[in-house]
């Protein structure tokens, strides 16, 4: 008797969704060894999301000027002042969780934060990203981790289109609030009213 042949079985899930469940997520503290040993040096571009490093393109042009011109609007509404509301950091780690260390290209977080680790979703008033040929994956990927980690508030500067979006009221799957912003109008922090507006023509190339 000729021996039978079994049916391929079906399956579940996909291949590529069988491996992704089988992956071993890197933690934080993980990550952060892993530079420290100099597995991962300076010039590497990464960023950790989800325990997966994640490949960041170079920075062009229009984008680093952008982020330097945010720093310098922020530095002249928030270092001028006698008291201190706020510190900016750019393109540092935050730690949303402890499987997210993302490098956003500003932050403003609060200054009476420990000095012995990044700032954390309880620290941070705001988180910037300058996307352009980033925007899908800051606009749907990133923003959802910020809400979900409670990050209050968000802008996406949209290098294309000549827009910010800002993103508020957090909740698990993303932003609740999600207003866009163009030329000639201005920004303000929520969590720091003191703080004089940010014109959109500043921030934009």
């Amino acid at each position: 008797m000729a021996p039978s042949i079994a049916s391929r079985p079906d399956l579940a899930v996909s291949p590529d969704a069988q491996l992704h469940l089988r992956e071993r997520r890197l933690s934080v503290e993980e990550y952060f060894a892993m530079a420290k040993a100099g597995v991962l040096g300076e010039d590497d571009r990464v960023e950790l999301l989800n325990g997966r490093l994640i490949d960041m393109p170079p920075i062009g042009p229009p984008h680093s000027h952008s982020v330097n011109d945010l720093e310098r609007l922020f530095a002249q509404r928030l270092y001028t002042r006698k008291e201190e509301l706020a510190r900016i950091s750019i393109q540092n780690p935050v730690q949303l969780d402890e499987y997210s260390a993302p490098e956003p290209d500003v932050v403003l977080y609060n200054p009476d934060m420990p000095r012995d680790r990044h700032p954390r979703s309880d620290d941070i008033y705001l988180v910037v990203e300058v996307a352009d040929s980033t925007m899908d994956y800051d606009r749907n990927v990133k923003a959802t981790h910020y809400a979900a980690a409670g990050i209050v508030e968000y802008w996406l500067v949209d290098l294309t289109n000549e827009v910010v979006d800002v993103h508020r009221q957090p909740e698990e799957d993303g932003y609740a609030n999600r207003t866009r912003y163009r030329r000639e109008e201005s920004l303000t922090v929520s969590e720091l009213p003191e703080m004089e507006a940010v014109p959109v023509d500043g921030i934009l190339p």
